[in-house]
């Protein structure tokens, strides 16, 4: 842009100087003003458009807790990705979270999938990008059956990648988690983490409905969806649990990332973490 801009104010001056030296008639002087004019106007079209050159675009993020957890342990990756100005929606699964006063045995996968649904028609949320962590994963994938077109981009951190027909306690099971079953108790899967009741922000108990709900995709629109994988591995530990849904997902043509860092990566690894997460969109 320098050296173009530099060759027109050369051309343009070296044609002014022989108007001037060629003739005095007055019409070579209208002519030297509509010219002078003209340079100065297409100098400031040339400023505004530096000036009105568009901003970096910027995305919209709805990212979907774990189980046990909550939208209070995404405050960090959320504010690293609004100081970037990207807009972030945390919303807290019914019964899990500040929510926890709404925990029942009747609580199901459908009832989170629900939250997830309405907290993005309510707000009005397009072009969205939707990031499913660990059990996450099961409920961004019935959001994506349910309004598939509101979404930009799927991404799955470390998640269950469930087909239709599946269940969370099944796919648990299928990668080792040995630590459910065993803490099955009145409708709630209570890990030993979760005991101590005195602290808040913490993990709670997760209803059991939201591991034995099947889940069912009707819409073949959402296999349009474009995904991404982000597996999280920790250093030393590998295979990793999770490595089979990756596998899912690059079979269904989704690129796959790495990121070392352990399942809870919004803790131990949050920058490294954003920083893929803007390099998805």
């Amino acid at each position: 842009m320098g050296g173009t801009s530099g060759h027109l104010e050369c051309n343009s001056y070296t044609f002014i100087r022989s108007v001037i030296t060629a003739a005095s008639r007055s019409e070579s002087r209208l002519i030297l003003r509509l010219w002078v004019t003209t340079l100065g106007v297409v100098a400031l079209l040339a400023q505004a458009g530096q000036a009105q050159r568009p901003a970096p675009s910027h995305s919209t993020y709805v990212i979907v807790h774990g189980a046990w957890g909550g939208s209070w342990d995404w405050h960090l990756v959320d504010s690293l990705l609004t100081r970037r100005g990207h807009h972030v929606y945390r919303p807290s699964l019914t019964g899990l979270g500040e929510r926890v006063h709404l925990a029942s045995p009747t609580v199901g996968l459908a009832t989170h999938v629900e939250d997830v649904v309405n907290t993005i028609l309510w707000e009005d949320l397009k072009d969205i990008i939707l990031v499913g962590h660990s059990y996450g994963g099961m409920v961004i994938t019935g959001v994506a059956d349910r309004i598939p077109e509101r979404i930009h981009r799927l991404v799955y951190l470390d998640a269950f990648l469930p087909d239709s027909g599946e269940r969370t306690l099944d796919l648990a099971d299928s990668i080792g988690v040995t630590y459910i079953r065993p803490n099955i108790r009145d409708g709630f899967i209570v890990p030993p983490w979760v005991n101590d009741r005195s602290a808040i922000p913490r993990d709670v108990p997760q209803p059991l409905r939201t591991f034995t709900d099947t889940l069912r995709l009707l819409n073949p629109a959402a296999r349009k969806v474009p995904g991404v994988y982000i597996l999280t591995v920790e250093s030393g530990k590998e295979p990793d649990q999770f490595q089979r849904f990756a596998d899912r997902a690059a079979a269904r043509g989704w690129p796959v990332r790495r990121l070392t860092a352990d399942h809870v990566p919004e803790r131990s690894a949050p920058l490294a973490l954003v920083n893929i997460l803007t390099e998805v969109r």
